[in-house]
């Protein structure tokens, strides 16, 4: 199908944040037009959209950053599996593949926000849940692609993961995704809305 970048995202997305058990953080289910070629807009990922709302659920100013120093961002977007008719372009130790769950993104230029904190954060999240996690790198001599995680935490400063779906044919007009990598992302988002993450001396706990 077109466009399951990044719809299956959006849908899982939306499908664990309605699925999830009230806790005691405030759950935020972003998703934003345009994607990357459309930040810019008011309504994209570069505007102040997220922040504008995120104050007025919570506008007294010390509160908000207290709120912000315990809070934790997903950015969810399909990855590239490797490619039967070109594994060359996937790097060698870092390969996904299509049904194999829940892609944890990583670039050493930080166009995926993922660092050893929110790494060991979603991982340790995973494996509460049985959920399997598969680990993408672009190759080092290659450009990589972006997403939306770089762009909002410039705006709202939060501690941040990429994650995603491994697909074959990105942005062509017959991608294709595993269906059970769906329920993965289901799960996992179910769980991390559900869950009241808290933070103390830089240490997060759920």
């Amino acid at each position: 199908a077109p466009r399951l970048d990044d719809l299956q995202c959006a849908f899982s997305t939306l499908k664990g944040f309605l699925a999830a058990k009230a806790g005691k953080s405030l759950p935020v289910c972003a998703v934003f037009d345009n994607e990357e070629g459309g930040s810019g807009t008011r309504q994209g990922a570069a505007s102040t959209f997220l922040y504008d709302v995120l104050r007025r659920i919570c506008p007294a100013e010390e509160d908000y950053l207290q709120a912000l120093a315990s809070s934790f961002l997903l950015s969810c977007d399909n990855a590239h599996a490797v490619h039967p008719n070109h594994p060359e372009y996937a790097d060698p130790e870092n390969r996904v593949v299509l049904n194999g769950g829940v892609v944890l993104k990583f670039n050493a230029g930080q166009k995926y926000t993922t660092d050893g904190i929110s790494e060991a954060y979603v991982k340790y999240l995973c494996k509460k849940e049985g959920i399997p996690v598969q680990s993408y790198a672009n190759r080092s001599d290659m450009g990589g692609g972006s997403t939306l995680g770089n762009i909002a935490t410039t705006r709202v400063s939060v501690s941040s993961a990429d994650v995603g779906l491994p697909q074959l044919a990105m942005h062509s007009s017959y991608e294709t995704a595993g269906a059970e990598d769906i329920d993965s992302l289901v799960k996992a988002m179910t769980a991390f809305y559900s869950k009241t993450l808290t933070v103390e001396n830089g240490e997060y706990g759920i």
